[in-house]
C-alpha cells in the first residue's frame, strides 16, 4: 500500500512539473532540424520550466505560421522577402544561426565518388541530361564506371530552404535556370519527383536506382548515402564540409537585418553549395513571459548551443558575427 501511495505520489508530482512547464512553439526549417533538436534536449537541462515544441515542416511553412502568429518563432533556411515581411503584423527579425550544405546525393551501383560542376547539375534538373554516361558528366569522372542508366531527378515537394539554397546557387551558375526557373523556397520544376523534407527526399533517393537529388549534409551522412564534389568559382572540387563551409561563411557580407546569401562564393577552398538558416523572432513579443524565456534560450545557444554545431556537421558562425547576433537578441522585446 505504501509503494502504491508513493508511487502515486511521485505521478502527481511528475504531473504537476510537466504543468508547469511553459511550452514555446516553433515550425520551419527541416535543414537545421538535428541541430534544434539537439539544443532543446540540452536547454531542458538548464531550464527545466521550459519545453520547446518545434516542428519540421520545411521554411515555407515556418514563415507561414510565424506570420499568422500560430508558432512563437518560425525558421527558415531562405531569407524571408520583402514581400512577405510587409505582411508581419510588426518588425520580424531574421537570427542567423548555424550554416551548413546542401550536397548532390545519388544512388549508383558501388556508389562511386563523383565530381560535378553547376551547370552540369542545373542541365540534370532542367531535363537536359537524363543518362548517367552522359558525356558532361562522364568527362568530370574519369576511370569512374557509369551505367547507361536513367538519372532519376528527386526534390522537394513542400516549401523549403534547403531548396532556395539549392535553386540560388543553380541561378548564380545557370543563366537559363535563373531565367526559367528561378530561386524560391518552392519552385516549378522542369522534371523529377518530390519528397517532403530533406528525410522525404533522402527516401526517394536510397529507394531508386538512378537517383539524384539534394539534401543537407547531416541527412547524407545519417543516411550513409553518397554525395558530390562541387566544382567551386575558384575551378576546384570541393568536398562539403564544416571547414569548407566556413570558408564559404567568411566570404559572405552580412547586412545589419542579417539577410544574405553564400552560394558560389569566391575562394579556393569554399564549398560553393551552403548557407545559413534563421529562426523567425518578432522583435516585440506578444506574451512577455514566453518572449523571456525565448530570448534566454537564444542568448544560450549562441554560446553554449554553438559549441555544438561541428558535431552535427553545421558550422557555427563566427565569434563577430555572434557578437553582432547577441546585439539584437538584446534588443528584443517582452
Amino acid at each position: 500500500m505504501k509503494k502504491l501511495l508513493l508511487l502515486l505520489g511521485l505521478a502527481a508530482f511528475t504531473a504537476t512539473i510537466a504543468s508547469a512547464q511553459m511550452l514555446i512553439n516553433g515550425a520551419g526549417a527541416t535543414f537545421p532540424f538535428p541541430i534544434y533538436s539537439k539544443w532543446f534536449n540540452e536547454y531542458a537541462k538548464v531550464d527545466p520550466s521550459v519545453r520547446f515544441n518545434y516542428q519540421s515542416i520545411g521554411s515555407g511553412g515556418g514563415q507561414k505560421q510565424i506570420l499568422s502568429e500560430t508558432v512563437d518563432f518560425g525558421a527558415s533556411d531562405g531569407p524571408m522577402s520583402d514581400e512577405n515581411l510587409a505582411k508581419a503584423p510588426r518588425a520580424l527579425w531574421h537570427i542567423p544561426t548555424v550554416a551548413g550544405a546542401d550536397v548532390i546525393s545519388y544512388n549508383l551501383p558501388g556508389n562511386p565518388k563523383l565530381k560535378l560542376d553547376g551547370p552540369t547539375v542545373a542541365d540534370v534538373f532542367l531535363g537536359k541530361i537524363t543518362n548517367w554516361n552522359d558525356p558532361r558528366i562522364a568527362g568530370q569522372n574519369k576511370g569512374v564506371s557509369l551505367p547507361n542508366q536513367d538519372i532519376i531527378v528527386v526534390h522537394r515537394s513542400d516549401g523549403s530552404g534547403t531548396t532556395y539554397i539549392f535553386t540560388d546557387y543553380l541561378s548564380s551558375v545557370s543563366p537559363e535556370w535563373a531565367s526559367k526557373v528561378g530561386k524560391n523556397t518552392s519552385v516549378e520544376w522542369p522534371v523529377g519527383l518530390g519528397g517532403k523534407g530533406n528525410e522525404g527526399v533522402s527516401g526517394q533517393i536510397k529507394q531508386a536506382p538512378g537517383a539524384m537529388g539534394y539534401i543537407e549534409l547531416a541527412y547524407a551522412k545519417q543516411n550513409k548515402l553518397p554525395y558530390a564534389d562541387m566544382k567551386n568559382s575558384s575551378g576546384n572540387y570541393i568536398s562539403p564540409s564544416i571547414d569548407s563551409v566556413t570558408a564559404a561563411l567568411a566570404t559572405a557580407k552580412i547586412p545589419d537585418d542579417f539577410r544574405f546569401s553564400m552560394v558560389n562564393p569566391p575562394g579556393p577552398e569554399a564549398y560553393p553549395i551552403a548557407g545559413t538558416t534563421w529562426l523567425l523572432v518578432y522583435a516585440q513579443q506578444k506574451d512577455a513571459a514566453k518572449g523571456k524565456k525565448l530570448v534566454e534560450f537564444l542568448k544560450w545557444a549562441y554560446t553554449d548551443g554553438e559549441k555544438m554545431a561541428s558535431s552535427l556537421d553545421y558550422a557555427p558562425l563566427p565569434e563577430n558575427v555572434q557578437a553582432r547576433v547577441l546585439k539584437r537578441i538584446g534588443e528584443i522585446k517582452y
